[in-house]
């Protein structure tokens, strides 16, 4: 199974993960891809991942995680003992949304919710000082990242698989040509095969 946790503001219909679904249900994997809509706290956010996460077996699922996904993703990870995709993660998700408390909308729907103070002691919660067994771990980085330091994922994620980015954005808009090393790390080839 592959998990996709979106990131702040977003959802499902981020461009990134339709790509995903799309590519899955091509190659016939389809029900093996699965990425909800995360609640904007952060512990139901993972609670719900969790629920979802605990259906699989930990050596056949594989978390993939966008920004503020990607830090949920680490935290999982650690816990369940699964690879992890990170894209543009957050590594310091309390202090990067501490300027985001109040009322925003959501990206794709414009539907407002509540991003509350209190959300940052649980942000702080989850915080990962340092990953274990690095081989589990595929982080895509951009050096255009726009809202968040990619020096910062590089150095969290020191001695797994990176690939950093040259320019791009914190959207990766050329996602496209990483999608495949994205499944392929997931352990599915571009034929569709299980490896």
């Amino acid at each position: 199974m592959i998990l996709y946790l979106h990131g702040f503001r977003s959802s499902p219909q981020s461009f990134k993960t339709s790509l995903l679904a799309a590519r899955m249900q091509a190659l016939g994997h389809g029900d093996d891809y699965v990425c909800p809509q995360l609640p904007a706290s952060p512990r139901a956010a993972v609670e719900l991942a969790m629920q979802i996460a605990q259906r699989a077996d930990p050596q056949r699922l594989t978390l993939i995680g966008s920004s503020l996904g990607g830090y949920y993703a680490t935290w999982m990870a650690e816990q369940l003992g699964c690879r992890a995709v990170l894209l543009n993660p957050a590594v310091h998700a309390a202090r990067d949304l501490a300027s985001q408390v109040g009322v925003k909308t959501q990206y794709h729907t414009n539907e407002p919710f509540e991003f509350k103070a209190e959300y940052l002691a649980e942000l702080e919660a989850l915080a990962v000082p340092r990953i274990t067994r690095p081989e589990r771990y595929f982080l895509i980085a951009a050096t255009g990242d726009e809202l968040l330091d990619w020096r910062e994922m590089v150095a969290q994620f020191e001695g797994a698989r990176q690939h950093v980015i040259e320019g791009s954005d914190h959207g990766m808009s050329d996602f496209a040509a990483y999608a495949d090393q994205v499944l392929a790390f997931c352990g599915i080839d571009a034929a569709g095969a299980r490896a």
